[in-house]
């Protein structure tokens, strides 16, 4: 088995400014009827001709020798204003003929990173994105926070053949690696030694052996910060199997784990002035002849005692034994982020992850950051007369409702996973959809990031009171 290759840098996706690179004017519709009353009858004209009226991810390249284009911005400029055209304009060099405004400067520019990606790693062949002259604006955040999505795109979009639990660790030792982080695994058998069980019995029916990844960084007087993301590189349902349909997404089933280590990568890259663990129970989800049964009891890592409620509700299994053991360090916050339920992309679509969070003060930062990094986050609640419906007639605790008609499925996880989390401590989840169904501009089809930048910009103005870190 090989790991699949990377994406391009996003770095190489810009350059220095230079005079030679071609200008783009994106100009919004009131802007476009300004700048043509400036212009001559010749240019007036070409646009009237060309029917180009500023509509976003639009744009047109001016007569004359020299290569100018307008670009449409709409009503104005958003994160995704320059994000079609590093695919679409011809390849070369190009640079903004007036800055985006201030204050959107940096989304705008990530766009244009985002936008240049492009999943081509198993192609034979693929066109080159154009290259955009750097603007004014914090270079660093930029790159950081595009390598980051370009990861997580990356690793959730790899083929399961390609990102099993062995590829997975070695992308987070990639990682630990290049950011001077110390990094261990725990694998197969250990995991039953070392008192992970829940880990072990999900993955133990694959040739691929599970395995808990830890990362550790920072200095260890700092505040302790804990990210665990579900790493099930594919999820066959195990014996309560899939359908063919539902089955097909299931190479994104790591995608919690993929979040969470791209955002372990911004907080070592940044420099946060935080003790950093890394979590990742990585397991495949398979059917043979020792895979773990429903109705069975597994004694968990905190000692609860399970019920298997369905094999297909695998995710918070691995995760209860990662919570358990990063609770008994009592970080000062820990966050979990999973592909977790159905239910709750059935609750608020595809693009804005469920979160769930006993702690106020955490919830209300995290839904604040989303907003400032336009990275939304949709809060519901831990309601605790539920948690009944997670009652076992012969254990602690089932991990699924197995009344006939179950609802709330979202809500139900999450108080799973509560049930593994001591209630003083700051704890959120995310429960993730971490995929683009179609392609839209600076989003292709494929992995996706979400709640990554809203976790990210919480972390940095809890702990390092806005800094994001070294130019």
């Amino acid at each position: 088995m090989t790991s699949a290759p990377a994406a391009a840098d996003p770095a190489k996706h810009f350059l220095e400014p230079t005079a030679d690179a071609a200008s783009l004017r994106p100009l919004s519709r009131a802007d476009l009827r300004r700048w043509l009353e400036r212009q001559s009858e010749e240019v007036r004209a070409w646009v009237d001709s060309s029917a180009f009226t500023a509509e976003p991810h639009s744009f047109l390249r001016l007569p004359g020798a020299a290569p100018d284009y307008l670009v449409g911005l709409g009503d104005g400029y958003d994160r995704w204003s320059l994000a079609d055209l590093p695919r679409r304009l011809p390849p070369g060099d190009y640079r903004l003929a007036e800055p985006p405004p201030a204050e959107l400067a940096e989304a705008a520019v990530l766009g244009w990173a985002l936008g240049a990606y492009a999943d081509d790693r198993f192609r034979s062949a693929s066109p080159p994105a154009a290259r955009l002259c750097w603007p004014t604006v914090d270079r660093s955040a930029v790159v950081r926070t595009a390598r980051a999505v370009t990861l997580i795109r990356d690793l959730v979009s790899a083929p399961a053949n390609h990102m099993g639990p062995e590829e997975l660790a070695q992308a987070a030792a990639k990682v630990a690696l290049a950011c001077g982080a110390e990094i261990s695994c725990l694998v197969g058998e250990a995991l039953l030694d070392h008192g992970y069980p829940l880990i072990h019995a999900v993955g133990r029916a694959s040739e691929r052996e599970p395995r808990l990844i830890d990362l550790r960084w920072g200095d260890p007087a700092a505040p302790r910060v804990t990210l665990i993301g579900k790493g099930v590189c594919f999820d066959s349902g195990g014996l309560d199997l899939k359908q063919p349909g539902p089955m097909t997404w299931m190479k994104k089933d790591m995608g919690g784990a993929a979040h969470a280590l791209a955002l372990a990568q911004m907080v070592m890259q940044a420099e946060l002035p935080v003790r950093l663990r890394l979590l990742i129970p990585a397991v495949e989800n398979v059917v043979s002849a020792n895979a773990f049964r429903p109705l069975d009891v597994i004694t968990a890592r905190s000692g609860a005692r399970v019920e298997i409620g369905n094999t297909d509700a695998e995710g918070r299994l691995v995760l209860a034994d990662a919570l358990t053991e990063a609770a008994s360090e009592a970080p000062a916050v820990l966050l979990d982020f999973a592909t977790l339920t159905g239910a709750a992309t059935v609750a608020l679509g595809e693009d804005i992850p469920a979160l769930f969070s006993h702690d106020a003060e955490l919830s209300a930062a995290l839904i604040a950051a989303g907003e400032e990094a336009l990275d939304p986050l949709w809060p519901l609640p831990l309601w605790a007369p539920y948690a009944a419906k997670l009652k076992s007639r012969i254990a602690d605790i089932n991990s699924i409702d197995l009344a006939p008609t179950p609802a709330a499925g979202a809500i139900l996880g999450a108080l799973f996973l509560q049930h593994f989390v001591p209630r003083e401590l700051a704890w959120a989840h995310l429960d993730i959809f971490a995929w683009n169904t179609e392609a839209r501009p600076g989003r292709p089809a494929g992995g996706e990031a979400q709640g990554l930048l809203a976790a990210y910009a919480m972390l940095a103005r809890r702990f390092a009171g806005g800094r994001r870190g070294p130019d």
